[in-house]
């Protein structure tokens, strides 16, 4: 990539974290001034009524950075316009949850049109199981996968800083593979400026939280990583595609197969996540976000080894980065033992 490009989407990433940054702030003025809170209950990891809804300031930012980008730089995806339809659709009615408490099963079917229309979009341009599969079931399965990633997003949003951190991080890695397989300004700029805006909002969203995403916004950037992803997997990186998530991927299949198996109802709050039993423990939330960013730098690393053509060497370090920070989590206790942090802990934390 040119450097006059790199120096254009560097700067225009900086101008997204500035932005968010700033839309943040005033958004939180909004919800302060409506009384959108988020209230605790025995299934939170906070116990400060917290406004709710930061995702009305990042997603208009990442949106309006993204379609700015389509005209910059390389031409636009087959399906581009579909993705960007599907994220109105899907920000709108997650607004409409955080304000109501819309049903589960009208939220899923609001997602599924989402995904749907994306798909449909891209035609058999976007075949991410490389030809081994029919296109019709390719995308089938595609849509299940994007649609999981979508609601396993949303349940790991529960303390202060771990979905921006996250989703930095995520998209960060998306940036760099990108970069480094060659797959254009578009796909670089895209991926930059998503982990930008979640380093813009993550001022307001560390420990002790003054905003939380709310549905709005995890709903919403789980969608959009999720098609990121859904490209990197389908240009054949499938493996870098596969670790760069893969807390997120452990954290929340885990416990939503314990929970299954234990015949709860798998659709509804709880703490039973590794990071959660952590907070419980006695970790501040600040702690335990910055042991996820830890293990995501390591991730990250993985996966370029992984888009460097070190599959199986990036996958095993991947799996014991993941597998040494779930038992961190579930077993490891907090200097000083449980009393250090509860002041903190009472002070801040995300939805449950």
């Amino acid at each position: 990539m040119a450097g006059a490009t790199a120096a254009l989407i560097l700067g225009a990433a900086a101008v997204v974290a500035l932005a968010s940054w700033a839309a943040t702030g005033a958004v939180l003025r909004r919800l302060l001034a409506w009384q959108v809170f988020d209230e605790p209950n025995h299934r939170s990891s906070h116990q400060v009524a917290t406004p709710r809804g930061g995702g009305l300031a990042v997603v208009p930012v990442v949106a309006l950075a993204w379609i700015a980008g389509a005209f910059v730089f390389d031409p636009v995806i087959l399906g581009f316009w579909f993705v960007v339809g599907g994220l109105a659709i899907l920000a709108v009615v997650s607004w409409l949850d955080d304000l109501r408490s819309l049903p589960a099963s009208l939220r899923l079917a609001v997602q599924v049109v989402a995904v749907a229309i994306a798909l449909w979009g891209t035609g058999e341009s976007l075949l991410v199981f490389q030809g081994l599969l029919p296109p019709l079931v390719d995308h089938l399965a595609v849509a299940v996968l994007w649609l999981w990633f979508i609601n396993l997003f949303n349940f790991m949003d529960g303390i202060d800083g771990i979905s921006a951190v996250e989703s930095a991080s995520v998209a960060g890695g998306l940036a760099l593979c990108a970069l480094l397989a060659s797959l254009g300004a578009g796909y670089i700029f895209w991926s930059a400026s998503l982990a930008a805006a979640a380093l813009g909002f993550i001022r307001w969203n560390w420990s002790p939280a003054r905003i939380f995403l709310g549905d709005v916004g995890s709903v919403s950037l789980g969608y959009l990583l999720g098609w990121l992803l859904i490209l990197l997997a389908a240009k054949g990186y499938w493996a870098a595609a596969l670790i760069l998530p893969l807390y997120y991927l452990a954290d929340a299949s885990w416990t939503l197969c314990r929970r299954a198996l234990k015949g709860e109802a798998v659709w509804k709050a709880h703490r039973q996540h590794f990071y959660q039993q952590a907070v419980q423990r006695g970790h501040s939330h600040a702690a335990v976000s910055t042991r996820i960013l830890l293990c995501n730098g390591v991730l990250v690393a993985a996966a370029l080894l992984a888009v460097s053509g070190l599959t199986w060497l990036a996958l095993a370090l991947a799996c014991l980065a993941v597998a040494a920070l779930l038992f961190m989590l579930a077993h490891q206790m907090p200097p000083g033992g449980a009393a250090g942090n509860r002041q903190e802990n009472r002070n801040g934390g995300g939805a449950a």
